[in-house]
């Protein structure tokens, strides 16, 4: 006699469905009181929702540079932008383009976003170019022709070495522009930039040969623009800054506009900077950006500052120009390699933007603000008053055909739509500070689409255990027979939509990733609810009197549901043998 087969236990877990119900539980505990440790009980909204800033930034080209306006040096522009923004941790800042010369940029309302707005468009080209002459930021006469025809200074700063043995300028009149260059532990000492005590600055040697005609002649041209140039004014700074090419001698005035420069071609580029991070010096009291340079950087600024040590000042100072604009001129005594400082006149905010654009790199144009648009938060309001309404909606009509057609297993479909809305809230609160997640209009779309994918789900899952009672089994084994089958059917309909959510993140820009962000979380969490929730839950409530005795109104009544029978095995005669029995 063969032994009888043991029994496998329930499918699915049916004795301990309250280990699954307690881990999620404590996952939702555990994710609303990290909400509210977080200080972010709401998720953040978009521009659409909460109201703030659109720039539309239009490429400009530079003489002879037209060609450079082309797509990738457009997508180029756009990854930086979206890596300075995303530096200051703006959230859902979107960067895109838009025909082939404008960039959007749209910015919401936050803490940052003044400075985003300020950044986006800021080319951030840094050069480390060699001084050559230095006065005040005023205009000057232009200084008398000797002899010779060439220019001659009316006045120069004295210089003097110190007790230290460093040289030291002592002009009538100091620069604000301040700095120190650090670089493998050697600091160089930084004196003020110093200014021409008359009408004109000094001038560099002139060379062993003689110069020829052509180069006289941009050399008065120079000179003469250096005169005329008057930092004090905006304008007259954006237009010396216009069109600076590094290989050029060129005029230049401070950030702040108290100084003007004559600088000479670029010995070092911002390219080379590898990384910078902005600091508070404790013994100064200032804040500062601190560079790190590769390689290459490494060894051209070692070259320029064993160049430049060797000069008497102002020539032994190199400017830290961005943008054309001299941040920093500081005197150089020893030769540096490594590492450098810029330090000046910084607040907190003004060194880490500086930092924060020379990480991610000088953009590959230049832009103008062609618009800027403003979204109140009113309009916002109303948007998302209305998707809430259509929200309602939605839900409202799930929750009448539920409860018409399941009747008491409604009650369980709408305590897996609070479990799975619980999950969902707390989620986007928390990956708004996480991740830079932020609700838009088309966020709330997805929200919508996931009740009806949630409770498709249920549905499936309901509908295999009618199945089962309608083949003559009672509950207990009917909700355990059904799980299989649904579960397979719920897991390759939540795959296809997670997929297309995937597949809709990737190829879309701008807001229609929050749709696809949103559709896709739900569907992950749709699985999580219906494994951990309603599975366990369902099975509680098949022990249940209401349930498992079939009530008209528990929607598992096996009458209503045209049940068969139950099964019976009919007992086999055998035919007789002896034909006496026959």
């Amino acid at each position: 006699m063969a032994a009888p087969k043991k029994s496998r236990g329930p499918a699915g877990g049916q004795g301990r469905p309250g280990r699954s119900l307690a881990l999620i539980l404590i996952a939702m505990v555990a994710l609303t009181g990290g909400m509210f440790l977080a200080g972010q009980p709401t998720p953040r909204l978009g521009i659409d929702l909460a109201g703030g800033t659109s720039i539309t930034l239009e490429a400009k080209s530079e003489p002879g540079q037209e060609s450079a306006i082309n797509k990738t040096n457009m997508d180029t522009a756009v990854q930086i932008m979206e890596r300075r923004v995303n530096g200051l941790g703006v959230s859902e800042a979107e960067v895109q383009t838009q025909g082939d010369r404008n960039i959007i940029v749209n910015i919401p309302k936050g803490t940052n976003s003044a400075q985003a707005r300020e950044q986006v468009g800021t080319t951030a080209k840094l050069y480390f170019r060699p001084v050559l002459t230095v006065a005040q930021g005023t205009p000057t006469p232009t200084p008398s022709a000797s002899s010779s025809g060439k220019p001659s200074p009316s006045a120069s700063p004295s210089a003097s070495a110190s007790a230290d043995g460093k040289a030291s300028a002592t002009p009538s009149a100091s620069a604000s522009t301040q700095g120190r260059a650090v670089t493998d532990g050697l600091k160089a000492d930084v004196t003020p930039s110093p200014k021409a005590s008359g009408s004109a600055a000094t001038t560099p040697e002139p060379s062993a040969s003689a110069p020829s005609a052509a180069e006289e002649a941009a050399a008065a041209k120079l000179e003469k623009r250096f005169a005329a140039l008057d930092c004090s004014s905006k304008a007259s700074r954006a237009e010396a800054a216009r069109g600076a090419k590094p290989t050029e001698t060129v005029v230049a005035c401070s950030s702040e506009g108290d100084a003007k420069y004559v600088l000479g071609p670029s010995e070092v580029s911002g390219t080379e900077v590898d990384n910078a991070k902005a600091g508070f010096d404790q013994q100064r009291g200032m804040w500062i950006v601190n560079m790190e340079f590769t390689k290459k950087g490494s060894k051209e600024f070692q070259t320029i500052t064993k160049k430049l040590s060797a000069q008497q000042s102002p020539q032994n100072q190199f400017a830290i120009a961005l943008d054309g604009e001299v941040v920093s001129a500081p005197q150089v005594n020893t030769t540096l390699s490594g590492s450098a400082e810029i330090s000046g006149s910084f607040t907190q905010q003004s060194a880490e933007d500086l930092a924060n654009v020379l990480s991610y790199g000088a953009l590959p144009l230049s832009f103008k603000e062609a618009s800027v648009t403003t979204v109140t938060a009113a309009l916002g309001g109303e948007q998302l008053r209305a998707g809430l309404i259509a929200g309602a909606i939605g839900l409202a009509l799930v929750v009448i055909y539920l409860v018409a057609y399941y009747r008491g297993l409604a009650f369980i479909a709408l305590l897996s739509l609070l479990a799975s809305g619980i999950l969902t809230y707390t989620l986007m609160s928390l990956l708004g500070p996480a991740i830079g997640f932020a609700l838009n209009l088309p966020a709330v779309c997805g929200a919508i689409v996931a009740i009806g994918i949630t409770a498709d789900s249920f549905i499936v899952y309901f509908e295999r255990i009618r199945d089962e009672i309608r083949d003559g089994r009672t509950l207990r084994p009917a909700v355990q027979r059904a799980w299989p089958r649904a579960r397979r059917t719920i897991l390759v309909s939540d795959f296809v939509s997670f997929l297309a959510a995937a597949v809709l993140f990737v190829v879309t820009v701008g807001k229609v990733q929050g749709f696809a962000f949103t559709l896709g979380l739900t569907t992950l969490l749709d699985v999580v609810v219906v494994f951990l929730f309603t599975k366990p839950v369902m099975t509680l409530m098949a022990r249940t009197k209401f349930f498992s005795s079939g009530h008209p109104w528990s929607g598992l009544d096996p009458k209503r549901l045209g049940a068969k029978p139950p099964l019976r095995r009919s007992r086999r005669v055998n035919a007789p043998t002896d034909p006496k029995e026959a």
